[in-house]
């Protein structure tokens, strides 16, 4: 990625060659100065738009009216080019409107720069594309046709819509070869004349026309080419971009921020909650069946089970137990009263973990307020080893081993699909979500999940009607699970703040086994 002279020194003619269309190809990088701040602030925007792509995908049928509707919203409020933008009449043939240019510029940009955040390893890569091609889909099939030709022609891809006279002497073949084409619809809609080898993808399943060496394409069926291209691009330019990564990574300014979109989350702040000290340590127990996310549920059970955690399930389960709202004085007293337990003494207790258990809540080191671990940072950072119950168990989990913990929670058979099918398309936080609604006996959770806080909160609004957690008159033995209530809906949540990019090192550091 470069950047080079200043935005205001870019000229018209510049400007027009690289924003003269609503969408592109993002071949030329940025060649521009910008601040850090506008590299995070453009980089985070991109990241919400790309995770909402990924949740309406999965929650609608992907050309349905709401699904457009929703993205086009999406669109508007973060301020990235669409459909409107393209036909708005404010800007000319040759002259890219100034909200307009910015809208595109920010677009061009925060590609890039999440290019830089997302070549590093293959999940990343994988995730990235499919997110991006998901976008263009949508962006390429809701252009007028004749932008949809206009791009054509920018990207040097040659596919001329046929005549009139040609359409109509072909009408028949057109006809029988094309899906969801009519003797009514065929006049009315664009046919392209595309070399066959181009199209091999609607060839091998004969969706089109083949006549001396061309397959003629009605207008829907090209955006199958179009994405084959931006594929292959797009597959090409994050494996040059992985290989320059070094580079980039020595400059102290961009690596940490870089690390921190990969593993973003762009939702609420769980770092400080209204409800500390409103949570008992009897709550735990029943909570732990009720409200917490599976990937918490399973280091609780382990945890009463083995009256130990490794490091990475102690750090974990430790902020997410923060963030739930137990007080400093409380988690003292739950992990020592649990370690004591197993084959750890209280005197040991004192000298080798409740420094960390202080650390953690910012009373000892440097006095940092450790932030909740976000589904993302979950996900991919710090896989478990054997021995270890932390991670994601929808990312983490065999799925023979997943299906099995899944059913001895009594989750339907056709439940259990259903989170099988999302987890092998790598939606892992999605199929956290069904988990949700399944173990609420809801249809629709009516908010999209990113933190396993969020997920607690989302639990505690629907089962007590939105009130805070209150004290039980009565709490299941320890090491036994309630059973998930029933419910009837939950309200939507409201991101409002990014997480921070903090450094865990010298926590870490305290929680190692020795």
């Amino acid at each position: 990625m470069q950047f080079a002279p200043r935005r205001k020194k870019v000229t018209v003619t510049l400007q027009n060659e690289l924003y003269g269309h609503c969408l592109q190809f993002y071949g030329p990088p940025p060649l521009e100065n910008i601040s850090l701040v506008e590299f995070e602030s453009f980089a985070v925007d991109r990241l919400k738009l790309l995770k909402t792509v990924e949740n309406l995908g999965v929650s609608f049928v992907k050309s349905s009216e709401t699904y457009m509707k929703k993205l086009r919203t999406e669109l508007r409020n973060l301020s990235f080019p669409h459909r409107l933008d393209a036909d708005d009449t404010s800007t000319s043939k040759n002259q890219v409107g100034l909200s307009e240019y910015d809208k595109r510029r920010k677009d061009h940009v925060s590609h890039f720069i999440l290019r830089l955040a997302y070549c590093q390893t293959e999940d990343l890569r994988r995730w990235f594309i499919q997110q991006e091609m998901d976008l263009f889909r949508f962006r390429f099939n809701d252009l007028h046709p004749k932008h949809k030709t206009d791009f054509l022609h920018r990207n040097n891809l040659q596919y001329d819509t046929i005549s009139a006279d040609e359409k109509q002497n072909l009408k028949d073949q057109l006809i029988n070869s094309s899906y969801g084409v009519s003797g009514t619809t065929v006049a009315e809609q664009d046919f392209y004349k595309v070399p066959f080898q181009d199209a091999l993808d609607l060839v091998r399943t004969r969706k089109v026309y083949l006549q001396g060496g061309h397959a003629y394409i009605p207008h829907q069926d090209i955006v199958t080419i179009v994405l084959n291209d931006f594929r292959t691009r797009l597959s090409k330019a994050l494996a040059l971009t992985a290989r320059s990564l070094p580079a980039v990574q020595s400059d102290e300014r961009l690596q940490p921020l870089l690390n921190h979109l990969s593993h973003a989350y762009v939702g609420q702040d769980y770092s400080i909650q209204k409800n500390v000290g409103k949570v008992s340590l009897e709550q735990i127990d029943p909570l732990s069946g009720r409200s917490f996310p599976l990937c918490m549920r399973q280091l609780h059970r382990a945890l009463r089970e083995q009256h130990h955690l490794r490091h990475g399930g102690r750090m974990q389960y430790g902020l997410f137990l923060k963030g739930v709202g137990l007080t400093l004085e409380q988690a003292l007293q739950f992990w020592r009263s649990e370690f004591i337990k197993g084959k750890v003494d209280a005197d040991k207790f004192d000298k080798a973990y409740a420094y960390s258990v202080r650390h953690m809540f910012g009373k000892e080191g440097k006095r940092t307020d450790y932030t909740p671990y976000s589904c993302m940072k979950v996900i991919l950072s710090n896989p478990p080893s054997q021995g270890d119950y932390h991670g994601c168990p929808f990312r983490h989990s065999d799925p023979e081993l997943l299906k099995q913990k899944l059913q001895s929670y009594k989750l339907s058979p056709s439940g259990i699909t259903q989170i099988l099918e999302l987890v092998r398309g790598m939606h892992y936080q999605l199929a956290c979500q069904k988990y949700y609604e399944l173990t609420h006996n809801v249809e629709d959770s009516g908010f999209s999940l990113n933190h396993p806080n969020q997920y607690f909160m989302e639990s505690q609004k629907l089962l007590g009607g939105g009130r805070e957690v209150k004290k039980e008159a009565e709490a299941p033995p320890r090491g036994q699970e309630a059973p998930a209530n029933d419910g009837t809906g939950a309200p939507p949540s409201h991101p409002v703040k990014t997480e921070a990019v903090d450094d865990m090192a010298d926590l870490d550091s305290y929680f190692q086994d020795e």
